[in-house]
């Protein structure tokens, strides 16, 4: 696509964090940013029928409205695109990809119940062929805070950026969610309207008021069950073409430490900590690394590697080949809409 003007960078990178919870909120964007609501409506139209942004919503933590895990099977070459397809339509899979590695398709799936999962995972490994493996994460120290495209991560509508490492999911802290909240989020799937009063949209949809819409976000941005709440981006639309899921084979009384400092460096996106699966699965630290180019991811993790004094631990980038399906998680088959009650 074009470069980005002005005014659409300044949508899609300082707005992936908190989006205005307010009645117009495209009008606000457009206060802050000197243009009018129709014209703020318009270019994010556009940028999303480019690929730019997929949606406008929230990015949900991790196992709090139900299980998720990141999956990989060895598809043979000549069939890698049919078992790719056969991944896809799987609703519960939300993002599929292709890997320079044995293990060549690596996906997402998120369902209502970790035995779900698991018998998603039972099937895609049936018409695979393939052994399955599969990763729950088990810690996170950087996941899905934004990013930021003058490079490192997003510090949302001009503020800096704090780098908070997050607790393990076991943690005693984890929130007790409602149905509400599950219905909130099966309703955000595809992200807040394109209109004048998206939560108006939201709050029809949901059955109550807008206030209680308003209220129900930010209760759980506060708990952190949102992790953010705002634009989000595809990457590879807006120049990052090359990205390397780089996995390290770490001591495990060692990996929460490497995982804290790996997610300090600016070039990592995301950074969790997954079980091994030995003997085909060594690795139990996994961190992202996004560039314009291939040369430029590996020069970044060289040199990750050499600002930590990581040399002596076995990584292995895993660069992507191509993108079979990105989207938000689907929440709606946990919770159906019309069963919303008033918030």
């Amino acid at each position: 696509m074009e470069p980005l003007s002005p005014l659409d960078f300044a949508l899609v990178n300082d707005w992936q964090r908190d989006f205005p919870l307010t009645e117009r909120p495209y009008a606000e964007l457009a206060r802050r940013l000197g243009t009018s609501e129709t014209t703020v409506i318009e270019r994010l139209r556009t940028l999303a029928a480019d690929g730019a942004v997929s949606r406008i919503g929230a990015v949900f933590r991790p196992h709090t409205l139900g299980w998720s895990t990141l999956a990989a099977v060895a598809a043979p070459e000549h069939r890698i695109e049919a078992v790719a397809r056969i991944i896809s339509e799987f609703p519960e899979v939300n993002h599929n990809y292709e890997r320079e590695h044995a293990f060549n398709l690596w996906f997402v799936a998120t369902a209502p119940s970790r035995e779900r999962v698991s018998q998603v995972l039972a099937e895609i490994g049936r018409a695979a062929g393939s052994q399955v493996l599969d990763l729950p994460m088990l810690e996170d120290f950087h996941i899905d805070l934004g990013f930021d495209l003058r490079g490192g991560r997003a510090h949302p509508a001009g503020r800096p950026h704090h780098d908070p490492v997050r607790r393990p999911r076991e943690s005693s802290t984890s929130p007790v969610l409602e149905r509400v909240d599950h219905a909130l989020a099966a309703a955000l799937e595809g992200g807040i309207t394109l209109s004048p009063q998206p939560y108006a949209v939201l709050a029809t949809r949901l059955g109550c008021s807008e206030d209680a819409v308003f209220g129900r976000i930010a209760r759980l941005l506060k708990l952190g069950v949102i992790r953010r709440f705002g634009v989000v981006v595809r990457h590879r639309e807006l120049g990052y073409s090359a990205n390397a899921m780089v996995v390290w084979d770490v001591p495990d009384d060692r990996v929460s430490e490497v995982g804290r400092q790996l997610a300090s460096q600016s070039a990592v996106t995301l950074c969790y900590r997954r079980p091994r699966r030995l003997p085909d699965w060594r690795f139990n630290l996994f961190s992202m690394v996004h560039g314009q180019d291939r040369q430029a991811v590996v020069e970044e993790i060289e040199g990750i590697q050499q600002t930590l004094q990581l040399q002596h631990i076995n990584c292995q980038p895993l660069f992507s080949r191509r993108r079979f399906k990105q989207c938000g998680a689907c929440y709606s088959q946990a919770t159906k809409i019309e069963q919303a009650i008033a918030v």
